[in-house]
């Protein structure tokens, strides 16, 4: 190895960023350094544990050129070949092409999505001290007119239910931030469901008792029924209930965090 002449440690936001930052201390190029990784670092979740990397680089010494004795080579033998100048020298093959990669291998499939997913919430519970927890996936059932369903993440373990929060404002912020850091990662928007022991199962079964009530009275006073406003799969669960009833369909109006269910009856 090259004696060192010069050393200076650098971090940045990862390994590359770091080499960067030294390069441009030192006012050198990229193969003049040996560079050595102190700590690779951790972007965290969400901004929550991130760490800068750090590296060591040290500037190459240029090795003394040794001075060679000036020896005349030998005469070279005349070819043969130059008296036949039609001859050709022969063919060389050309170097395989590499195979392209198709750039449906380059997509995020439901797989990755899943595990990112499964690692992104697995990073938060460990900052949050929740450990020793499960993580189910499966795919949720379309709703009426749905063209894509969400991945359903269900947390079970000891001491999960403080996730759950007042009417499921912790669970609900949790979701949220899941879905912030699969989207950032995959570059897509992601439709994701996260459970905490069945909470949303128990809560699903319960909507759909209340669909079913609020439509017979729908249908005995042949008037619209309007719900309160709730969140996105909660609506789904109302819709999904009452999508085969005979004698009413269901609609959701309003905006935002106002949107809501609108049970109708129908006229023959």
């Amino acid at each position: 190895m090259a004696e060192m002449e010069h050393t200076v440690e650098a971090t940045g936001a990862d390994v590359e960023a770091a080499i960067a930052a030294g390069l441009e201390e030192l006012q050198v190029d990229r193969d003049a350094v040996e560079v050595q990784v102190l700590d690779e670092g951790s972007r965290g979740v969400f901004g929550l544990g991130a760490r800068a990397a750090r590296v060591l680089l040290a500037v190459k010494t240029q090795p003394a050129q040794p001075v060679l004795p000036d020896v005349t080579p030998p005469a070279e033998p005349v070819s043969t070949q130059a008296a036949h100048p039609e001859t050709e020298p022969p063919a060389t093959e050309p170097p395989a092409a590499e195979p392209e990669i198709a750039d449906s291998e380059w997509e995020i499939t439901e797989k990755d999505e899943a595990e990112i997913a499964h690692g992104a919430l697995l990073e938060l519970l460990t900052l949050m001290g929740i450990r020793d927890v499960t993580i189910d996936v499966r795919r949720a059932e379309a709703a009426p007119g749905e063209s894509g369903t969400p991945l359903v993440f269900d947390i079970t373990g000891p001491d999960v239910n403080i996730l759950i929060g007042r009417h499921g404002e912790t669970l609900a912020a949790l979701q949220h931030i899941a879905r912030l850091i699969v989207g950032q990662e995959t570059t897509n928007r992601t439709n994701l469901v996260v459970d905490v022991d069945g909470y949303k199962a128990h809560r699903e079964q319960a909507l759909r008792q209340l669909a079913e009530r609020l439509a017979e009275q729908a249908v005995h006073t042949d008037r619209r029924v309007v719900l309160e406003p709730m969140p996105p799969h909660e609506r789904r669960i109302i819709h999904l209930t009452l999508r085969d009833h005979p004698k009413v369909t269901t609609e959701s109006i309003g905006e935002r965090d106002r949107r809501k269910v609108t049970i109708i009856p129908k006229h023959r």
